[in-house]
């Protein structure tokens, strides 16, 4: 299986800045069927985009700004969005301007199509990709997975510890990586809680009596619950005036693997606007078949099944 990398990944590379050095190099590309990127610095009145190639200006018409855009099922927020930004393409001709420029004719809609029949096409449940965030709605994240081609991750899959929105996770831009959840009629839904670790992990970094960070996600009648890791979260005692979203300092009361459970007290609360930092993974191979969560031994088991375990 060969990886198409997101949007923007490419485009500062010493390969794809010498194969648009000059006309001959293009031309090349062109030749070759190389996937490129460049930035799109305007997008027309009829949704045209132009593209800052360095050696000369590329346009991407309309009907090839992305796959869809030519049927009708993809709107043009598609190709407006994405100016300021890289994008990808590859060359398929050159056309003389009447002031005797040159203007390279680029396809993002060909590499997409190029990304899904190599790669996309390709992948299986349990497969870990590299993606890059797109925009966050209330139910999900979605990301780019190769050559702007986008997937859903749905709120309940970015980590084990519950959050509201994705934006306490992720930030538009940030790259991760994630594993193919399902396959179905070619769209692709991902998980992420998956390489963040299992319940023993998360926990092997606290130690009963330290006093450490955490947020407040939620506060029920018997008792707060605060993350101490995105794939960790502890039981704290009630105490008066605690808030979800707030920061916390915590007291570790104990930990308790068989019954996967952390004792908190709660020494402070704080209020603070944060910026989501880049996930930390535990998981960094290819492929998982499954991921079992809950330690061994434990009350509860959670496991989560991508593909049938070998013989």
């Amino acid at each position: 299986m060969f990886e198409y990398d997101p949007e923007g990944w490419r485009i500062g590379t010493p390969e794809n800045r010498s194969a648009t050095q000059n006309y001959t190099a293009l031309n090349d590309a062109c030749r070759d069927g190389r996937i490129l990127e460049g930035r799109a610095v305007v997008c027309d009145a009829s949704h045209n985009l132009l593209v800052d190639l360095g050696c000369m200006q590329g346009m991407i018409p309309r009907e090839e700004g992305a796959v869809g855009i030519r049927e009708g099922t993809v709107r043009d927020i598609a190709i407006i969005s994405r100016v300021n930004h890289p994008v990808c393409f590859l060359v398929t001709g050159f056309e003389k301007r009447p002031d005797g420029s040159t203007t390279a004719i680029l396809s993002r809609r060909a590499a997409q199509e190029k990304c899904i029949s190599e790669f996309i096409s390709t992948l299986i449940p349990g497969d870990v990709i590299n993606a890059r965030i797109t925009h966050l709605e209330n139910f999900g994240a979605f990301a780019d997975i190769g050559c702007g081609v986008v997937a859903l991750l749905p709120i309940d899959s970015i980590s084990v510890s519950r959050i509201d929105h994705p934006r306490e996770r992720f930030s538009a831009g940030m790259d991760i990586r994630a594993v193919v959840k399902s396959v179905e009629n070619g769209r692709i839904t991902l998980s992420h809680k998956e390489l963040l670790g299992t319940w023993e992990e998360n926990a092997s970094q606290f130690t009963a009596g330290e006093t450490v960070a955490g947020i407040i996600r939620s506060v029920e009648s018997y008792g707060v619950f605060v993350e101490l890791t995105p794939n960790l979260a502890g039981l704290a005692e009630l105490k008066e005036g605690v808030l979800p979203g707030q920061q916390a300092s915590v007291y570790v009361k104990s930990i308790l693997p068989s019954r996967m459970k952390i004792k908190l007290v709660i020494i402070d609360t704080f209020d603070y606007n944060y910026r989501p930092a880049p996930p930390k993974y535990f998981f960094t191979g290819k492929h998982m078949d499954r991921f079992v969560y809950s330690p061994a031994g434990s009350e509860k088991e959670i496991i989560s099944v991508f593909s049938p375990a070998p013989p």
